[in-house]
C-alpha cells in the first residue's frame, strides 16, 4: 500500500519526471488543465498511485486514450512525462545504521524489442521468441490488428516499454557495474531523500559512465520495504542464489528497522499488519479489473 506520489514528494524534483496525481472523480477538463500547468505533453505515462508489478501501466498518446484509461481506472492515477533516456536499471540501495550507504545490486532490463526483416508480421516475429510468446494474449489486447503489420528491414519496435519482468522484460544481473564513484554519487543523491534507508530505485539513464557521476538519469520510482533485489532474477542465477539474496536483504531491513525503532519509529502491530495485507489485496483486485 505504498503511495508512489508520497514517495516522489520526498525526492528532489530534479531526479524524477514531472508527475501529477489524478483522483477518480476529477473531470477530464480539470485533468487536462493540470497536465497543461505541469507542462506535460503527450505521449505520457499513466499508472496507479498504488501499484504492483507493472499492472495498469500504460503509455498514452492523446486525449482520447487518456479519457479511455480514466474511464476504466477506479483508483488514483499518476500521469508522468516520458523520460528521455532509453536504458533502464533497478539499483538497490541500503544505508545501514551508523554506516555510509551502499549499492547492493543492479539489474539491467532487456525489453521486448522486435526487429523487422521486411517479410514477417509482428505476430510471426513474436512466435519466434519463447519469452515474447508468453505475453501474446496481453499483446493482442494492446495492439489488436497492428500485430499483422510488417516492419521494414532494420526497423524496431519496443512492444512493452515498461521494465517489469511480469510483462516480458528480461532481468540481467549488472552488479559488476557498481563502482566507488557510483556509490559516492548515490550516497549524495539518497541523503537528500528524507528517511530513505532501504529500497530499489528504478532508473532510466544515458550511460553507466554518466550514471556513476550522478548525471543524465531520472528515477522512474522508488520501491521501499516490499522491493526485491531483482538482479537475482537473472536466468543465470540459481534458486539458491535468489534465496541467499533475499535473506541478505531481509537481514539489512531487520537491522535498519531495529535502529529506527530505537530512534522512535513505531513497529507495526500484528493487527495492523493483517489489515494492511487485506487492504493490499482489495486494492490489487481493483487494479486487476482494469
Amino acid at each position: 500500500m505504498e503511495s508512489k506520489k508520497e514517495i516522489y514528494d520526498l525526492i528532489p524534483t530534479d531526479y524524477y519526471p514531472k508527475t501529477i496525481l489524478i483522483h477518480p472523480n476529477e473531470t477530464l477538463n480539470s485533468i487536462l488543465e493540470k497536465i497543461n500547468i505541469a507542462n506535460i505533453i503527450f505521449p505520457l505515462i499513466a499508472k496507479p498511485d498504488i501499484g504492483l508489478r507493472g499492472t495498469a501501466v500504460k503509455k498514452l498518446y492523446n486525449t482520447e486514450e487518456l479519457q479511455d484509461y480514466l474511464k476504466k481506472a477506479k483508483f488514483e492515477v499518476l500521469l508522468q512525462e516520458l523520460i528521455p533516456f532509453e536504458n533502464e536499471i533497478g539499483l538497490f540501495y541500503v544505508k545501514l545504521p551508523n554506516q555510509p550507504g551502499k549499492i547492493t545490486g543492479i539489474v539491467s532490463k532487456e525489453f521486448m524489442i522486435l526487429k523487422g526483416n521486411g517479410k514477417n508480421t509482428l505476430r510471426e516475429l513474436i512466435h519466434q521468441n519463447k519469452r515474447y510468446l508468453i505475453q501474446l494474449k496481453a499483446l493482442e489486447e494492446e495492439y489488436k490488428d497492428k500485430l499483422n503489420a510488417v516492419l521494414k528491414i532494420g526497423e524496431t519496435i519496443n512492444l512493452v516499454p515498461y521494465g517489469n519482468h511480469c510483462r516480458g522484460t528480461k532481468f540481467v544481473d549488472a552488479s559488476h557495474e557498481i563502482t566507488a564513484e557510483m556509490i559516492e554519487s548515490f550516497n549524495r543523491i539518497c541523503n537528500q531523500i528524507d528517511g530513505f534507508h532501504f529500497g530499489r530505485m528504478d532508473i532510466m539513464y544515458k550511460s553507466y559512465e554518466d550514471l556513476a557521476k550522478g548525471k543524465n538519469f531520472q528515477i522512474v520510482e522508488i520501491n521501499g520495504a516490499i522491493s526485491e533485489p531483482t538482479h537475482m532474477y537473472d536466468p543465470k542465477h540459481s534458486i539458491w542464489f535468489g534465496w541467499k539474496e533475499l535473506t541478505r536483504h531481509f537481514h539489512y531491513m531487520y537491522l535498519i528497522s531495529k535502529n529506527n525503532h530505537k530512534n522512535g519509529a513505531k513497529y507495526l502491530t500484528f493487527k495492523e499488519g493483517v489489515q494492511e495485507f487485506k487492504n493490499h489485496h482489495k486494492h490489487y483486485d481493483t487494479i486487476l479489473e482494469f
